[in-house]
């Protein structure tokens, strides 16, 4: 069993699920196997800010904690609704001061994938890559982190894109959420995948796209139906990309 020493935890809040595990940041390997619980329905500030907590306190009591939420954050402090859906009451929070102040020690907070990116980029598909490179998040929504010679670029939301002839943003076409809910086929959901990451093609000709999220665990059903200019891979950090980078996030907040 991997030991516990140096470890930090890592939080990945998702639109149904808030997945946590203890994880070694210079290494990207986990204290035993993550853990959920359900997020808050109503995703609610008080109810997600007291769920974090409850995580938080019961395993990284007066330690550093890093978290990665469904949202553009900047400074900590949230700049879009989180997730695919619209909830009220987040713009503008500072949530990374409101925990840090509760908890009694840091809580650094970012965006969901641009934490998954970066431990990635670390560790997994994306490890010593140059050039751009965009990390793809397929789950309730759709997030994105994009990157230049290893470089974040934060908070790009490629998922709020809208797809030409269509009057809908993309996550509400190309979300794993999405696939599930219409039980589209594995043909009928690629293509859908495929037009969207044409126009990303289009728009950012990255010499990288990594597709992550729990649905990446089944990519050999869908990575050779896609086609870009540039190479496709499957996240190698799977659905552990988000905890380990949000431990990444809890080191560099303790310094």
């Amino acid at each position: 069993m991997t030991s516990r020493e140096n470890a930090l935890l890592g939080i990945d809040v998702g639109g149904s699920e808030i997945k946590y595990a203890l994880a070694h940041p210079s290494s990207g390997v986990l204290v035993g196997e993550p853990r959920s619980i359900a997020t808050p329905r109503d995703f609610g500030v008080e109810e997600m800010t007291e769920a974090i907590l409850g995580l938080a306190s019961e395993l990284a009591p007066n330690a550093a904690v890093g978290v990665g939420l469904p949202a553009a954050i900047s400074q900590g402090r949230v700049l879009s609704p989180p997730t695919a859906r619209e909830f009220g009451g987040w713009v503008g929070y500072d949530l990374a001061g409101a925990l840090s102040k509760a908890h009694g020690a840091p809580i650094r907070v970012a965006n969901d994938a641009d934490v998954a990116g970066l431990a990635e980029l670390a560790f997994g598909a994306g490890k010593s890559r140059k050039g751009v490179v965009l990390m793809l998040t397929l789950g309730t929504g759709v997030g994105s982190a994009l990157f230049h010679d290893g470089i974040l670029v934060p908070n790009t939301e490629l998922g709020k894109l809208y797809l030409q002839s269509s009057d809908d943003v993309a996550e509400h076409h190309v979300a794993s959420r999405i696939k599930t809910e219409l039980n589209l086929s594995w043909e009928e959901w690629s293509a859908r995948l495929s037009l969207y990451l044409e126009q990303i093609d289009r728009l950012f000709c990255p010499e990288l796209v990594i597709l992550g999220g729990g649905i990446s665990r089944e990519a050999d059903q869908f990575l050779s139906r896609l086609s870009i200019r540039g190479e496709i891979r499957a996240a190698e950090l799977v659905n552990n990309a988000g905890i380990v980078g949000a431990a990444r996030l809890a080191a560099e907040a303790r310094g």
